[in-house]
């Protein structure tokens, strides 16, 4: 089985090989391709690659290339976690906004439609370039904002599945306060990518007891602290937010509190610079404490489980997945890509069906329909370019809804991402 990255050069890699050489017998690796026209850092994440499966005796072969269409010509599936203009752009999606009182974050308002417009064009050309060597393969896209990604690799018909890790580490961590092996613990998570609830915690499956309100009532100071939000917010809600309805629900109070601190990208660039020093040592051959801070908790694990899963292997039947709505929340259209359970494994092999879902109370479903047009218009706006869309969509998000916000922010959007789109 052959399985190629595209960002292989990123300093999430190691986490990944590391999934694949503990979790074999899931998903029997025979040829990784980690593709990045990075060199140098391809070149030394590779060498570590090589040594984290050497050290578990994992016999895959770990190669490197800057050419992607030979890199992903036969492979089974394509995994994408590339990040374009990389963490300098990263670091102006989280500063202009805040000239204008609105957040600033990669993924969530205006950063994340900057990131947005630079991406999906990028996506789109490797997805079609895969789709030309290797017609059958899945792409799994890794690549922020998940949900508006997917949604454009769908709409063009690529054998697409989002992945987010937010769901496993918060399986991951409802298991350990309730002392369940993850694998007993089925999550109704509901919603779109970076905005989702837990509306319950069940034991053993869909179909198993609730969990949910015993581990609010023993547990609930540990959760809120965890999502950063107060334990009284998750009492009168009833469930668990994601912790990105935090930049929702605690908008003012986050925009201060990223006004007097430094931002997570400048933060992310430093862990890098050490990552890769780390990367360099020839003794190195597992993946570094450091690394657990980085971010993507889970990733390999989610990853793997998905991959087996589509193409025929291991892998668990349901999994939380980024896919096409299909009536799964009815005041949605079919089009639209949600974040919920599905089942991945099929008869046909034509990719995830979403499970049924619990019925989402207005008070959550008011915020997921306006999102959905706000991500339809970020679309819009990443495929066709031109201001008044970039405008539109900025002046659509519940987070701006201002024109005077939306007329401010889509200057600075344009005037800070002028390389990476060719038409502004």
């Amino acid at each position: 089985m052959k399985l190629a990255v595209v960002g292989g050069g990123s300093t999430y890699t190691p986490e990944l090989i590391d999934g694949f050489a503990r979790l074999r017998d899931t998903l029997p690796v025979s040829e990784l391709v980690l593709i990045d026209p990075a060199t140098e850092r391809l070149e030394l994440i590779g060498a570590l690659a090589r040594r984290i499966l050497a050290r578990q005796d994992h016999a895959g072969k770990v190669t490197t290339t800057t050419d992607l269409d030979a890199g992903v010509a036969g492979a089974d599936a394509v995994l994408l976690q590339l990040r374009v203009g990389g963490q300098a752009a990263r670091l102006q999606d989280e500063t202009w906004p805040l000239e204008c009182g609105c957040v600033g974050q990669e993924t969530t308002g205006a950063g994340g439609l900057a990131k947005a417009l630079r991406t999906v064009p990028v996506v789109l050309d490797i997805a079609e370039r895969v789709r030309r060597a290797s017609p059958d393969a899945w792409i799994i896209d890794f690549t922020n904002p998940v949900g508006i990604v997917t949604r454009a690799l769908l709409r063009a018909g690529h054998r697409a599945v989002g992945l987010c890790n937010v769901a496993i580490g918060l399986q991951r961590k409802f298991a350990a306060l309730l002392d369940l092996a993850p694998s007993d613990v089925h999550l109704d998570h509901v919603g779109l990518n970076h905005l989702t609830w837990e509306l319950g915690v069940r034991r053993g499956g869909p179909d198993g007891e609730d969990l949910l309100p015993g581990l609010l009532a023993a547990h609930g100071e540990a959760v809120a602290s965890d999502l950063r939000l107060p334990r009284a917010v998750l009492d009168r809600l009833g469930v668990v937010p994601s912790y990105y309805l935090r930049y929702f629900y605690s908008h003012d109070e986050v925009v201060r509190e990223l006004g007097t601190k430094p931002s997570r990208a400048a933060e992310v660039a430093a862990m890098e610079r050490e990552l890769l020093a780390l990367y360099a040592d020839p003794g190195l051959d597992e993946k570094p404490a450091l690394l657990a801070k980085r971010g993507g908790a889970f990733y390999s694990e989610a990853a793997v489980d998905l991959a087996a899963a589509l193409l025929g292997g291991g892998g668990t039947d349901v999994q939380v997945v980024n896919t096409y709505n299909n009536g799964t929340l009815p005041f949605l259209p079919d089009d639209a890509v949600v974040e919920v359970q599905a089942r991945v494994r099929t008869a046909d092999g034509s990719g995830p069906v979403p499970l049924p879902v619990p019925r989402l109370d207005p008070l959550f479903t008011g915020l997921v329909s306006h999102v959905t047009a706000y991500e339809d218009l970020a679309l819009d706006a990443a495929l066709r370019g031109g201001r008044e869309r970039v405008f539109k969509a900025l002046l659509a998000h519940p987070l701006i809804g201002q024109y005077d916000l939306a007329e401010g922010l889509a200057d600075r959007l344009l005037a800070h991402n002028k390389e990476h789109l060719p038409w502004a």
